[in-house]
């Protein structure tokens, strides 16, 4: 395992917080930035700086990862080259709420032109892989509802394209016509809609209890966002309806994740299954 270099908090400044961990920028260098994990996850900030390594390398525009690296209270963490002056999709347009058409049609072609790189498949996991896994490991379905969700997962078609994995609109930053995915430590490939999946998740299923101080936003806001986005991303050909239905089912999938994190059943998250168990 590759050994940790030990730093300081006090050589930083706390800027954020989220569901993994905090951020942090460096006092006395300011083109530095700190991701640091909660206590006790060590292997996960080691896997993630590896994982974006080979993200960066491939010219996906996202944030240099740095050194893995644990504080003196031993929490481990990865630095990366601060992005001075960047927002997030989801902040910008808490901010300004009035311009979310504008921000949700940036960030669906953000999306758009991810959802087109081609990866070397023997260097990244396979979506399918992953979501079996996690049918696999939840506690919370019945051997029916696994069978049919593993059905559902297996009959969707194959893609060698690139899914950021964790697809929020608070994962992806802009600073002037510069933009950049962050935090991309479930970066895999795969078909495109099990990550737009997560996009609708966070505008639709969730709730304005956990929008608001997640997003900064109201959840009507929240819901405009997508009904911004999609028409750019998916063609404005095609009705709002159509393309709900397409992607309810794959947002519901990410209740396996969300399962897996709070460790109790989503019943709220689960509507997006109904059409499959």
């Amino acid at each position: 395992m590759e050994q940790a270099k030990l730093i300081s908090l006090k050589d930083y400044v706390l800027t954020g917080g989220g569901a993994n961990g905090d951020s942090f920028d460096c006092i006395s260098d300011p083109d530095v930035m700190l991701k640091l994990y909660l206590p006790g996850k060590i292997q996960q900030p080691l896997d993630e700086m590896h994982l974006a390594r080979k993200v960066y390398d491939m010219g996906i525009p996202t944030p240099e990862p740095g050194e893995y690296v644990v504080t003196e209270d031993g929490r481990y963490g990865i630095r990366f080259r601060r992005i001075p002056g960047k927002k997030s999709y989801s902040r910008a347009t808490g901010d300004e709420p009035e311009k979310v058409a504008q921000f949700a049609g940036d960030f669906a072609r953000m999306c758009l032109k991810l959802h087109q790189v081609h990866v070397d498949t023997t260097q990244f996991e396979n979506v399918k892989d992953r979501y079996y896994r996690l049918l696999e490991q939840n506690p919370f379905f019945t051997k029916g509802e696994k069978d049919a969700l593993g059905k559902f997962i297996a009959d969707t078609p194959d893609e060698d394209t690139a899914i950021h994995g964790d697809l929020q609109y608070s994962n992806a930053i802009f600073v002037g016509d510069k933009r950049y995915f962050i935090d991309l430590g479930d970066f895999c490939y795969g078909n495109h809609l099990f990550d737009v999946g997560m996009v609708y998740l966070c505008c639709c299923l969730s709730t304005e209890e956990f929008i608001e101080p997640t997003f900064h936003m109201k959840k009507a806001t929240a819901i405009r966002f997508w009904e911004e986005f999609a028409p750019v991303y998916f063609g404005a050909d095609r009705s709002l309806k159509d393309i709900n239905d397409e992607i309810l089912p794959y947002a519901g999938l990410k209740t396996l994740i969300v399962e897996r994190d709070t460790n109790c059943p989503m019943p709220e998250l689960r509507v997006g299954l109904k059409g499959i168990i």
